[in-house]
């Protein structure tokens, strides 16, 4: 987001690693029965060490039949740089960790209490180097530019180089995203419609193809189908979600035209904000991937997620009307279907769910469910299966949660911050614990007494207004 985020409370920067044991961890003596065979919206994400998926701003570059996932690193304690992470997936439904492919460096631009966001690769059809581009700037948001880093492995390390320079002097925009058109020419695109074509080893800009038309249009994205352009960004809003719009051109020099939201009104584009369109070329249909993020301040590393969703692209008509929870793919031949797997609902009032404190019943347009804001407060469930998720209907008044899985002996093998909180009202699966060995297990759920809550330098106050935790139902997978 273009708008700088201030906490209302002063944390202690403690170091990623410590952050991630304290906010998510696992207890590897439970082996996975299987991989994932559907990608999930709205929960959190694991890799092959069972650590959450961290990823924010992110784009994906498939490289040899393998899909590369590039995003931003996070802590729940700054939104300093804390590096680039790098995923690696041949279905796009479970992801392998590869490691950092830009590091926090010592010194510099993208050094202590600097910014690094909105991190884009491209492989350089001529040159073979992989070339990774990215918003730099101060925790303050004073010294913006689009900077850049190569490298000659797709996973890095990515050597950072500084600027990217046109004209000679640095390109001074915050959000960016990237294109790179059937012909190999890579383009930068910037807050606002500024397009930029790049040099031929994609190294530094030649030209400013297109200029700025609307006001705001943060997390630029474009994708092309056929000779139609698609140019999509969203509101300036801080964190917070907002109703992401779009416009189409048959060249990128424009005109472009707008063409309205790309989700239903006031659906805040399902409580996200794209990153990036991914065109996914199978050899019996196309797909095109809406990849959102669900950003959760300050917790961006354990509580944040992601919404990825296939879109609908019929002539000038991009949308996406309905949410699905979870849907499947086949990389090979690009067909998409919902994800029909039966499951095993428990519902709120079930009497199989044990609740410790204030919980009362609430109604609410999407039926009775169970709330508390009292820290402490909690809920348990005993059930037998290899995973389990739970809906909630996400409100404004909503905090996070935490969610600890324990094995049939009360040993702790994983926990995670939920984040309920949304502006946008719906019911909706919140968690997902990661896949297991058949057996038995508790899931507790319990209130922290915390909520996603911040004010913008403009002193403008965003987030949830209380801290309550709600339950609609339970799911379990045998």
């Amino acid at each position: 987001m273009a708008i700088v985020p201030v906490l209302k409370f002063n944390y202690l920067l403690i170091p990623a690693l410590l952050v991630c044991l304290m906010t998510q961890s696992f207890d590897s003596s439970a082996q996975r029965s299987g991989a994932s065979t559907a990608i999930y919206s709205g929960v959190p994400w694991f890799d092959q060490h069972m650590n959450v998926v961290s990823a924010r701003g992110a784009n994906i570059l498939r490289d040899n039949n393998t899909f590369y996932l590039f995003g931003e690193a996070h802590t729940d304690t700054s939104n300093a740089f804390a590096g680039f992470n790098t995923y690696s997936s041949k279905d796009l439904s479970n992801w392998k960790f590869e490691g950092q492919a830009l590091k926090a460096q010592t010194s510099g631009k993208l050094g202590p209490n600097r910014v690094g966001e909105r991190v884009k690769v491209m492989k350089n059809p001529k040159s073979g180097l992989y070339c990774m581009y990215m918003h730099v700037d101060t925790l303050g948001y004073k010294d913006q530019f689009v900077g850049y880093a190569v490298a000659t492995k797709v996973t890095g390390p990515y050597v950072f180089k500084g600027p990217l320079l046109f004209e000679g002097k640095p390109v001074r925009k915050w959000d960016m995203g990237i294109f790179q058109d059937k012909d190999g020419t890579g383009y930068i695109l910037l807050h606002g419609g500024d397009i930029y074509k790049l040099s031929d080893d994609y190294q530094s800009i030649t030209s400013h193809v297109n200029k700025a038309f609307t006001p705001g249009f943060e997390s630029p994205t474009m994708f092309r189908k056929g000779n139609t352009y698609y140019f999509i960004g969203s509101n300036l809003t801080s964190w917070e979600k907002n109703d992401n719009y779009y416009y189409t051109s048959n060249t990128l020099e424009g005109p472009w035209v707008s063409r309205g939201l790309i989700a239903p009104k006031e659906t805040l584009t399902w409580n996200s904000q794209i990153t990036s369109v991914l065109t996914v070329e199978g050899l019996k249909d196309t797909a095109y991937i809406f990849m959102g993020d669900r950003w959760s301040y300050p917790k961006q590393l354990s509580s944040a997620t992601y919404v990825w969703q296939p879109l609908s692209v019929k002539g000038n008509e991009l949308s996406m009307p309905q949410y699905l929870d979870s849907w499947t793919i086949n990389v090979a031949s690009g067909m998409v279907s919902e994800n029909k797997n039966f499951h095993h609902l428990t519902d709120n009032i079930d009497q199989s769910i044990t609740y410790t404190g204030n919980w009362q019943q609430t109604t609410t347009e999407f039926g009775t469910i169970s709330r508390s804001s009292i820290k402490g407060d909690s809920f348990s469930l005993k059930f037998k299966g290899k995973r389990i998720g739970m809906y909630a209907v996400v409100l404004p008044d909503n905090g996070y949660a935490l969610c600890t899985l324990q094995d049939k002996r009360g040993k702790e093998i994983a926990r995670n911050i939920v984040d309920l909180y949304a502006k946008a009202p719906r019911s909706t699966m919140v968690y997902q614990s990661p896949l297991l060995t058949a057996g038995e297990y508790t899931l507790k759920v319990e209130v922290t007494g915390e909520r996603p809550n911040w004010s913008d330098k403009r002193k403008s106050n965003y987030g949830s207004t209380a801290n309550n935790v709600s339950l609609d139902k339970l799911v379990i997978e045998p």
